[in-house]
């Protein structure tokens, strides 16, 4: 008898598919909004990455083309030449900011560090949305947990029992909700100090390089300085003394 009564149980019985594909396009409420946020933001970390790295190698690869030539530069003609010549490079952005300008030393120099300031947010561009994503995933997806987690209580109540029928999908889905905002976080914390530290090392040879690059521009602006006062001079002296009348 008891098993004519159990046996349309278990024909009734639907079965759960507790896979985590199944639990990410059925998950409930809150925790549907973050384990998608959290895929888009995964997927969004990797295009970063790859874009970032094709960045960095391209400056890079400038970089070091427009140092070596500017190796052998030795006149600020020479330099603004090649900087024309190598125009997308960092370095000729910055002696092309040079170029634009006559002054002391110091005045180039700090025209110098501007330029360089303007490359390194040019070099930093879409970090800070890397690093966003490394530091907040990990919480996003707390948040999903802790929901999922709530959610299944409130089914024990609801249903009188803690059965797995019962509980099994929403301990699931915020489990899978911590899981997919892992990973997101460490491959972002990963992307973020590789490809700083290869912007850190970019701007360092920019700012060795940008010094020797001054001295060559602030000789050239001595040279115009000095040229001005002297080409005055012969005007003045060629003109003719006025002669008084009555002398």
């Amino acid at each position: 008898m008891a098993f004519l009564q159990s046996a349309p149980e278990a024909a009734t019985a639907v079965p759960i598919k507790l896979d985590p594909v199944s639990l990410v396009l059925h998950a409930s409420g809150p925790v549907f909004v973050v384990v998608w946020s959290l895929v888009f933001a995964a997927v969004l970390v990797w295009v970063i990455a790859v874009l970032k790295v094709l960045q960095l190698a391209r400056l890079s690869s400038m970089q070091a083309r427009f140092e070596q030539e500017s190796a052998h530069a030795h006149s600020s003609d020479q330099l603004f030449a090649l900087a024309q010549r190598h125009a997308d490079a960092p370095g000729a952005r910055v002696v092309l900011e040079l170029s634009r300008r006559v002054g002391t030393s110091k005045l180039l120099d700090s025209i110098a560090k501007r330029a360089i300031v303007t490359e390194t947010q040019r070099a930093s561009s879409l970090m800070p949305t890397l690093s966003s994503i490394a530091s907040a995933s990990p919480f996003i997806g707390l948040f999903g947990t802790v929901y999922g987690i709530m959610d299944a209580f409130l089914r024990i109540g609801q249903q009188k029992s803690a059965s797995l029928p019962v509980v099994a999908p929403a301990i699931g889905e915020a489990l899978i909700a911590t899981a997919i905002g892992l990973f997101a976080a460490i491959p972002a914390v990963i992307a973020y100090n590789a490809l700083n530290k290869r912007i850190d090392d970019l701007l360092a040879a920019l700012e060795a390089a940008s010094e020797g690059w001054v001295e060559i521009a602030s000789l050239s602006s001595r040279g115009m300085q000095e040229t001005i006062p002297l080409a005055l001079h012969q005007r003045t002296s060629d003109r003719p003394t006025p002669v008084m009348p009555g002398g």
